[in-house]
C-alpha cells in the first residue's frame, strides 16, 4: 500500500481529517481532533505510526518482526511503526488502520461518537 492508497484510505474513514501539525513531512489522520495515523512522508520505504491495543501490538511485532515494531516517538505500548511497502498484505494493512481509527473512536466521549454517526 502506497501513501496514496492510504490517504484514499483513511479519508474513507467517516469524520476523518489529515494536517501537518509536526513538520511538512508528517502526514497525520485525526478523528474528531485525536490522532490515529502518522505517515512519515520521506521515509522509504513508507513508515505509519498507528494505535494498537497492546497485546495485539506485541502479537504483531513477534509475527511480522521485520515490519512491524514499537511506535517511533510514540507510546512503545500502545503504537507500532508499520512498513506499508513491505512484506504485510495490504488487507492486513487495512485492518490495521481500521484498528487503530476504532481504538481512538471507542476513547470518544458517547456524544462525540453519536455526533459522527459511529
Amino acid at each position: 500500500m502506497d501513501i496514496q492508497m492510504l490517504h484514499e484510505f483513511c479519508l474513507g474513514l467517516r469524520g476523518t481529517t489529515t494536517s501537518f501539525p509536526f513538520n511538512k513531512t508528517t502526514l497525520v489522520f485525526k478523528v474528531a481532533g485525536k490522532m490515529y495515523a502518522l505517515a512519515s512522508l520521506d521515509s522509504i520505504p513508507l513508515q505509519v505510526n498507528l494505535k494498537c491495543e497492546p497485546g495485539y501490538a506485541l502479537s504483531l511485532r513477534e509475527q511480522w518482526p521485520e515490519d512491524v515494531f514499537p511506535g517511533y516517538h510514540m507510546n512503545k505500548k500502545h503504537w507500532n511503526t508499520v512498513v506499508f511497502e513491505g512484506a504485510l498484505p495490504d488487507t492486513l494493512l487495512r485492518e490495521l488502520v481500521l484498528h487503530s481509527y476504532e481504538r481512538v473512536v471507542r476513547g470518544l466521549p458517547r456524544k462525540r461518537r453519536i455526533e459522527l454517526g459511529v
